[in-house]
């Protein structure tokens, strides 16, 4: 892949002299959905599948970009001096977004650069390929300039630049997943102080398998930014009558106590999920780190089953992947990931019935939805590298 980059390299911008090669991962998130953004905890994993950067320095303040997954789009040219969001600018608002916030914490960037990508996270997954650029541009700044900045760093950057640049009012999950991430373990993540421990996934016997649902989500223009503005006033009216910071604070108990304090039928519903959900993702750590496959399993399901019905934000496409899952023999666990409204669904899959799972379920997909699914067996991996 290293040649074949430096290659492609050498062709859109006349040569490779000094130009390195990076790597940044994508993620997905095994269980605790929409519960980053309520100080509530996750458990995603970086994957072996991500993006590849080619990078190097220029003399001026000229930033070229290229990638090729939009080669119709050509090289797209900005400057150091432009760092603005443009709708034109497409895919490049990314990277941009991230120059932007190294400015706004005060890390000059003297020189422009040449960057040529390519990514094989399916695009409009919910593996988090934007999520991905942000932290693979920040980790070329950091390696490019010397900047003393940490991994952790590198994901609360590229946070804000999807938040203030972007305009995506993102949880902090994705970019850390991807900047903090370690070849086979999870990680448990508290948003709420962003502690965390790293949980071994012993997966005997089992792969993790993403299936793409093919149906496209803009995180910006989806229901997602409702939702959480759902659960902000869900959480002002709570606060009137305990004393909590967010509703990932909550026990089961105290939320069933006190929810009669959520004036709206319809906001008592997602606070509800954002905390058993919460509740649900401690357990699947314990679970894991257990070894007690089939319970992690069990609340996997659960969790579908959640965000389909208290959260509302899994549809009719991730919905029959996920249904047509739990009937396959040797399917552990199976539930949407991500944002919602289309993207991906990730199951844990024994080994034997891997082909089975995945001829059934595309099958049933197709007939019911009329278009194919895609299937990823996949790895989980390390954060990002210098290759």
């Amino acid at each position: 892949m290293k040649h074949k980059m430096l290659e492609k390299f050498g062709e859109v911008f006349g040569n490779t002299e000094e130009a390195k090669v990076y790597f940044a991962p994508g993620r997905v998130n095994l269980i605790g959905e929409h519960t980053d953004y309520n100080a509530g905890h996750v458990f995603p994993c970086a994957l072996t599948i991500g993006t590849y950067g080619v990078a190097r320095k220029r003399n001026d303040g000229i930033l070229r970009f290229y990638s090729l997954n939009f080669e119709h789009l050509g090289v797209i040219e900005s400057s150091l001096e432009d760092l603005v969001f443009q709708k034109e600018a497409d895919w490049t608002n990314y990277p941009k977004g991230v120059m932007w916030a190294f400015q706004e914490k005060g890390y000059t960037i003297k020189q422009g650069m040449d960057l040529l990508l390519f990514g094989n996270i399916p695009n409009g997954s919910g593996l988090s390929s934007s999520a991905s650029v942000e932290v693979l541009t920040g980790f070329i700044l950091r390696d490019m300039f010397q900047f003393s900045v940490s991994n952790q760093d590198l994901a609360l950057i590229g946070q804000f630049s999807e938040n203030k640049f972007n305009g995506v009012n993102c949880g902090i999950m994705d970019q850390f997943a991807i900047a903090m991430g370690k070849e086979d373990h999870a990680i448990f993540l508290d948003t709420a102080d962003l502690s965390y421990e790293y949980a071994p996934i012993k997966l005997e016997g089992a792969k993790i398998v993403i299936t793409s649902s093919n149906k496209k989500r803009g995180l910006g223009d989806s229901k997602y930014n409702e939702r959480r503005q759902e659960c902000e006033t869900a959480l002002a009216e709570l606060q009137e009558v305990i004393g909590i910071e967010g509703l990932g604070n909550l026990t089961i108990e105290q939320f069933e106590e006190y929810k009669s304090a959520i004036k709206d039928p319809v906001r008592q519903k997602r606070a509800k999920h954002a905390v058993y959900e919460n509740q649900r993702t401690i357990q699947a750590k314990e679970a894991l780190t257990a070894n007690q496959l089939a319970l992690f399993g069990q609340l996997m399901n659960a969790s579908h089953v959640s965000l389909r019905d208290d959260y509302e934000v899994t549809g009719i496409e991730l919905d029959t992947l996920v249904e047509a899952a739990w009937k396959v023999d040797g399917v552990i666990g199976s539930r949407m990931t991500g944002a919602g409204f289309g993207g991906c669904t990730v199951s844990i899959v024994k080994d034997e019935a891997i082909d089975t799972f995945q001829k059934v379920v595309g099958e049933n997909y197709k007939e019911t939805i009329g278009y194919e699914a895609d299937f990823y067996v996949v790895e989980v991996g390390n954060g990002p590298v210098v290759l």
